[in-house]
């Protein structure tokens, strides 16, 4: 702690923040070239070395939160960790969780785990259409119940004149050094605010430090899940008779617009396929594929039945 001693107030103010959330929650291990942090669910989740010692200067610190958010891994390497928590989780007789998923690993990992009779997985992202969940994994002589993994803020402050966007509010809570695993869905809420998904142990640490979105003041409070204030998404449900299954195909009958359009979209990288950008359009798709395209929405692929004269009649649920 010495080596910040002199540092300016609102370093010493983070870092506060940081001891709170330290004492309570997670173990915090800082020596001169090091940082390890420790999680309750995990002996350890990330260990950096620092390219300089930790010194008093802020944009060493700033070197510190860039640490911690840590790089993305691919999908692949995503759903492998997992099924690996898996076989832990069954041959120690435990429950272990991951952090929030992306959509597309947290399908892929779940469609792997169904296919593990020894381990029972539970998704959870605080309500039912929520996109970015946690997994509960452990053998189901263990995993009785679901977990209490997740808890939900609510952050507000007046937004009637300034209002703010997703990317605000995310922006805000990841600036404080947070890495984008340990966040749910935000819910916006208008001129009131948002309502965060978030991992129980940074519950306090954001109480305490997030003090603005944007230009807007704002306080944080949590709430329980079932004060969550979320819409179900309205849906329009409509078939389709085509010759194949591609991906131009049925989104252009999806979107309504020509495959001319849809493969223009698909160049410029806004085509995407269970949220993940492709490039090309004869991509084969299949039942529970959801297809988005920017400023177009998404569209899920419902049920396929071939037909007599070799096409496919396909079941479209496309989000309004």
């Amino acid at each position: 702690m010495a080596a910040i001693g002199f540092a300016a107030p609102w370093i010493l103010r983070r870092a506060t923040c940081a001891l709170v959330l330290a004492r309570s929650h997670h173990r915090l291990g800082i020596n001169k070239n090091n940082i390890i942090i420790r999680l309750s669910h995990y002996k350890v989740l990330h260990s950096f070395t620092l390219t300089h010692p930790l010194t008093s200067s802020a944009s060493e610190i700033c070197h510190l939160a860039q640490a911690i958010k840590g790089e993305e891994k691919s999908a692949t390497e995503e759903v492998k960790h997992i099924l690996e928590m898996a076989r832990r989780a069954s041959s120690r007789r435990e429950v272990l969780h991951t952090n929030f998923l992306t959509p597309p690993v947290l399908k892929e990992s779940m469609l792997a785990l169904e296919k593990l009779s020894d381990i029972r997985a539970v998704a959870q992202g605080g309500y039912p259409q929520a996109e970015r969940c946690r997994i509960s994994i452990g053998h189901p002589d263990v995993l009785t119940s679901d977990p209490d993994v997740i808890a939900a803020l609510s952050v507000t402050g007046n937004f009637g004149f300034q209002p703010c966007s997703h990317g605000d509010f995310l922006g805000a809570i990841l600036n404080k050094g947070i890495a984008r695993e340990k966040l749910g869905d935000i819910i916006l809420q208008g001129e009131k605010g948002a309502q965060i998904i978030i991992v129980p142990e940074l519950v306090d640490f954001i109480i305490l430090s997030l003090d603005k979105v944007g230009n807007v003041p704002v306080s944080c409070t949590k709430i329980p899940l079932i004060s969550l204030d979320y819409e179900a998404p309205r849906t329009q449900t409509f078939k389709t008779v085509e010759a194949s299954l591609r991906v131009d195909a049925l989104a252009s009958a999806g979107f309504k617009i020509s495959r001319s359009k849809l493969v223009d979209s698909v160049s410029k990288g806004e085509l995407r396929i269970n949220w993940i950008p492709v490039s090309k359009n004869n991509t084969t798709l299949k039942t529970g594929d959801i297809v988005s395209v920017s400023g177009r929405g998404r569209l899920k692929i419902g049920e396929i039945r071939p037909t007599r004269k070799g096409k496919f009649e396909v079941e479209l649920i496309r989000y309004l």
